[in-house]
């Protein structure tokens, strides 16, 4: 049971980065039409390497290694694997502040694109949400308000790692609005970058958007190697999909709205295990697959439809 709780793990990570960096893929390969051919390759080649070992690699590692710093760096990575009773008492110490962070930045994640971003509409619901969009900053601040109040009954750290998610949320939504400015430019023909500034671009752009993947998987394990390993694959079929044809991706309209119903989900998991509420281990992997593969036979359907009608 537990090599199946591994294999169910790696699993459900690598579909849920695939699914949550499909934006990230078409930025990638509507940039990378205005770059050469060598370009093209020198981001396939360096960019993975960047993308894989250092945002999902790296990331993940510091995460935990800055909230249990008293295990050293080397032992943040194999913590999980330990028997020691010190650091599995670290470990279970330092795991529901950041599961309260990084839960929080994916709920409010998950409500500005509900309450604020265009859609195709995947469920009768969501339409009703984007009309009243005004209410999403009313939504989240009494939300962060209620959270932060329990917390505070509980661990002030558990307070201070909600508003830290918080004002993780706002700062990466801003570097996102930014990069669709910035893409418009390039695309546009207005932006005289070269190649090698472009790849530099698309690396932060995919830093940027990586953070809600690296986070949420978090709400999937506490170890490390099997988050770089799940991200990693997924990162990896990311980036052949942005070399292939992405117009065959771009016909699965509901895929990101898959994803952002797995990373509402995630993001509740982890803000009940901040507050100490036990979740098996395979509902998320489970509850997140079965998500995406709902609206992803919806999106197939649709694009079957659309096909027969035009």
């Amino acid at each position: 049971m537990e090599y199946f709780s591994v294999i169910l793990t790696v699993i459900g990570l690598c579909i849920f980065e695939v699914v949550s960096s499909i934006d990230n893929a078409v930025i990638n390969a509507e940039v990378l039409g205005t770059m050469s051919e060598k370009g093209r390759k020198w981001f396939l080649l360096y960019g993975i390497l960047f993308a894989v070992f250092i945002v999902r690699g790296f990331l993940p590692w510091l995460i935990v290694w800055v909230t249990n710093s008293e295990l050293g760096f080397l032992g943040s990575l194999t913590a999980t694997f330990s028997n020691d009773p010190h650091i599995i008492e670290s470990i279970e110490h330092s795991t529901p502040i950041l599961m309260l962070g990084g839960g929080v930045f994916l709920l409010f994640l998950f409500l500005h694109w509900l309450f604020i971003e265009d859609k195709n509409f995947g469920l009768p619901t969501e339409q009703l949400f984007l009309k009243h969009g005004a209410w999403f900053y009313a939504l989240v601040s009494v939300i962060l308000v209620g959270i932060v109040a329990l917390s505070l009954k509980q661990n002030p750290m558990l307070a201070l790692s909600a508003v830290i998610g918080s004002s993780a949320f706002f700062i990466t939504d801003g570097f996102k609005k930014n990069a669709e400015e910035n893409e418009k430019k390039l695309l546009s023909n207005t932006s005289a970058m070269s190649d090698i500034s472009k790849i530099l671009y698309l690396e932060i752009i995919d830093m940027t958007f990586s953070i809600d993947g690296v986070l949420g998987a978090f709400a999937f394990t506490m170890s490390v190697p099997l988050i770089i390993l799940g991200n990693g694959l997924g990162a990896m079929v990311v980036r052949q999909m942005t070399m292939g044809n992405i117009e065959n991706i771009k016909k699965y309209v509901y895929l990101k709205n898959g994803a952002m119903y797995s990373i509402c989900i995630l993001g509740l998991v982890m803000i009940l295990e901040g507050f100490k509420v036990e979740v098996p281990t395979f509902v998320t992997p489970l509850v997140t697959i079965a998500i995406i593969v709902y609206f992803f036979i919806k999106s197939k359907n649709y694009a079957k439809t659309a096909e027969i009608l035009s």
